[in-house]
């Protein structure tokens, strides 16, 4: 991952050449400030990302300060051999030692435009290095916590920019090599230090002063926050319009419950009907003998009418009048004698006749018993 990082660079000279050259501390440990974006992870507004001393003075990591080309800012991609002629403005030296927290390189401008460039403010150094980003939260020695860690660092070039991200204490003249340039080199590049554009953005009513960095972390914060709002308004609404639909679905489905319940008849009900459909049909045969099996109540009611009295008896009447004159007719089928009399009959225990007339006349006839009664 190529990243970069700043610092400045302290007691520069000039040579008989008009070279510049400088001893500069180009390397921290300890924690810095990244976007997210920078480091490929656009969720994360800002990371911390812990440079380790074991890690910066690393030997691999120490070698790879020597010689490498100096730029004006840093170009598109990392400076190699094909590059390397465009964009170069200088070199670092050989000597790269550890001074503190700090890594010190000795370096040379060469290029008038990049010596300009330094004369006119832009007086702070930014690492241009590949190194592995481990995402992981912890705490420094310091007490500093951090969302990552920086392995594997190598250096690729050192650009000249104007702000650095190691922060204003390494900044040229910093009251122990004054300027050698200029001797209004420290005043200078105080004011340059002050002069940092700012933003003033608007947080929950309140307005912030911002670098645009900052400005930028919380424009993005807030569009997340946004996105959020939106997002959990939207999955509210959907899950009211669920629970209204699963309510809907749960009154239909308790009516239809309650439908079939109502339809459902108990075994007493059976009975009940049974019987009544029974004495019905007795009712009807009554009247008029048929069949009236698979006829509703009203058919069977309307056929025994009609079998007794024809179809003109119920012609355009309604089920109430035809239940009427059924009605009167099981009546009068009760009153009708002959009816009541077979009905009688049907139910009269038999009696045996006691007649001797027939067998007298039988045993008169008998010619023993004639001859008897000659004699």
């Amino acid at each position: 991952m190529f990243l970069t990082d700043r610092v400045s660079v302290s007691a520069p000279r000039r040579t008989a050449d008009g070279y510049l050259v400088a001893d500069a501390k180009v390397a921290r440990t300890g924690i810095q400030e990244y976007l997210g974006s920078e480091l490929g992870r656009p969720d994360i507004p800002i990371v911390r990302v812990y440079r380790p001393p074991e890690e910066v003075f690393a030997q691999d990591a120490m070698h790879s300060y020597a010689y490498r080309p100096v730029t004006v800012e840093h170009p598109a991609q990392m400076v190699d051999a094909d590059t390397w002629k465009a964009v170069s403005a200088g070199a670092t030296g050989a000597e790269v030692v550890r001074d503190g927290q700090f890594v010190r390189v000795p370096l040379v401008l060469m290029d008038a435009a990049a010596i300009k460039a330094y004369e006119s403010g832009k007086r702070e150094l930014s690492m241009g290095y590949s190194a592995e980003i481990v995402f992981r939260d912890g705490v420094t020695p310091e007490g500093q916590p951090y969302d990552a860690v920086q392995t594997q660092l190598r250096m690729n070039h050192v650009a000249l920019v104007k702000k650095a991200r190691g922060g204003d204490q390494l900044r040229i003249g910093d009251g122990r090599h004054p300027g050698a340039l200029d001797p209004r080199a420290h005043h200078k590049q105080e004011k340059s230090m002050s002069d940092i554009k700012t933003r003033t953005v608007v947080v929950d009513g309140l307005s912030v002063e911002t670098t645009d960095a900052g400005a930028q972390a919380i424009e993005k914060l807030q569009r997340q926050l946004s996105d959020s709002q939106a997002a959990t308004q939207r999955q509210a609404a959907e899950h009211t319009a669920a629970i209204t639909a699963k309510d809907a679905e749960i009154t239909k489905r308790d009516a239809t419950i309650d439908d079939l319940k109502g339809k459902v008849l108990d075994a007493a009900a059976i009975d009940a009907r049974v019987q009544e459909r029974g004495d019905l049909v007795a009712a009807a045969k009554s009247i008029h003998d048929a069949d009236y099996r698979g006829k509703s109540d009203a058919e069977v009611r309307k056929t025994a009418v009609v079998g007794k009295l024809g179809d003109a008896a119920v012609a355009g009447k309604s089920d109430d009048y035809v239940q009427a004159r059924f009605d009167i007719l099981v009546e009068d089928a009760k009153k009708d004698p002959v009816v009541r009399a077979l009905g009688d009959s049907a139910n009269r225990t038999p009696v045996a006749v006691k007649d001797n007339g027939y067998a007298a006349s039988v045993q008169g006839l008998d010619y023993r018993t004639a001859g008897q009664k000659e004699a």
